[in-house]
């Protein structure tokens, strides 16, 4: 069965969040970290993975991650903290 990630990225302050979608999330988070995805995630220098859920719809991660858009920066830190009280990387150690 196919699994899909919600999750979201930070930069090296934690000042810029990023809500994304993935059905990959190793993979994902290697281009945001590397810069190869053009755009706001490198114009950022968004690297820290900081949140993540996983689903096997597609259709609800969608939803969810366009709910999570639309939250309140105080909810979606509500939501990060719940899960990562710290905000560390929770891809330290992903790739060596």
């Amino acid at each position: 069965m196919k699994q899909y990630y919600v999750y979201i990225m930070t930069n090296k302050s934690n000042r810029v969040l990023y809500t994304g979608v993935t059905n990959d999330l190793l993979r994902r988070v290697y281009e945001h970290k590397n810069h190869l995805v053009p755009g706001f995630t490198s114009k950022y220098k968004i690297h820290k993975l900081v949140y993540y859920e996983t689903t096997n719809d597609i259709n609800a991660a969608i939803s969810y991650e366009k709910q999570i858009k639309g939250w309140t920066r105080c909810k979606k830190n509500t939501l990060i903290e719940g899960m990562n009280p710290q905000w560390r990387d929770l891809s330290d150690g992903w790739f060596g």
